[in-house]
């Protein structure tokens, strides 16, 4: 008995140690998935966008960056690729607000409007792009060529006939509704649930030698990790960042931010409600 007392006594000890130290604040990331403003059509299925330059428009981006200020996010986090270590995105630095008759981006109408509005020194990029030596995050050409070569291009098809529903109902969307009304259903877990039957039904397409489904979900799920551990990288605890980023990543990064050890995910609906009310 004294044995497994002692036995017992140094497994617990440790864990009583932990125990007594204080816990760091977590941080909290709100994700913000967006439609591309400035479409430059290299995603799989793309649409059309109205010019958000417009007054209509700039009110209606305005009525957002309001909405969003009410979090008082302490970092902002674009899809745009920056330098470590500390990731700064240097082409927020010559921002004003005229810019925004000008410039279409998605980073320069809702990241950098909010950030100016706020009064953020700094903006963050925290993509992760393919460059020399890495791999294709989205290797969307073999999964095509071995559908193709197998006689499976119909149900290759038959699996983005949801997104190309969706990019439909969105051009639709675009004559009548506000840029907030866009992004609720953006950021719904409809979307992301969409998203996860998109990539996890391209599993399918491969054989015993060549698994061209399963490396794009790898690649995929490998960019928006390191594109979380990058938001690691740049959050200290107690931060409120938010994120704003294409809406394919938005499936991924949730998960990410609900189930990382000290990260506190917090939903941006109720902003994007405000803005469009």
């Amino acid at each position: 008995m004294k044995r497994l007392s002692l036995i017992a006594a140094l497994i617990l000890s440790p864990l009583s140690g932990v125990a007594a130290q204080e816990p760091a604040e977590p941080v909290e990331v709100m994700i913000l998935g967006v439609y591309h403003f400035a479409n430059p059509g290299r995603d799989v299925v793309n649409i059309e966008v109205d010019d958000v330059t417009t007054p209509q428009r700039q009110a209606e981006l305005e009525a957002l960056s309001a909405a969003l200020a009410e979090w008082r996010p302490t970092r902002i986090l674009v899809e745009r690729e920056s330098a470590g270590p500390d990731f700064i995105d240097e082409n927020y630095r010559s921002f004003t607000p005229a810019m925004l008759a000008e410039n279409r981006n998605e980073t320069v109408q809702i990241g950098y409007r909010l950030a100016h509005r706020l009064g953020h020194e700094n903006v963050y990029g925290f993509d992760e792009q393919g460059g020399e030596g890495e791999p294709d995050y989205f290797p969307f050409g073999r999964v095509r060529q071995w559908a193709d070569d197998h006689g499976a291009g119909e149900r290759l098809d038959a699996i983005f006939d949801e997104v190309r529903a969706m990019a439909e109902r969105e051009q639709e969307r675009q004559a009548t509704k506000s840029i907030a009304r866009s992004l609720i259903v953006h950021n719904s877990p409809q979307n992301d649930e969409m998203h996860r039957r998109t990539y996890y039904g391209m599993l399918q397409f491969g054989d015993a030698d060549d698994q061209p489904g399963a490396e794009i979900n790898a690649y995929w799920y490998m960019r928006n990790a390191k594109m979380f551990a990058k938001l690691g990288l740049i959050a200290e605890p107690g931060d409120r960042v938010l994120v704003i980023v294409g809406s394919g990543h938005g499936y991924w990064l949730r998960q990410l931010a609900r189930e990382a050890p000290g990260y506190d995910l917090v939903p941006v609906m109720p902003y994007l409600e405000r803005a469009a009310d």
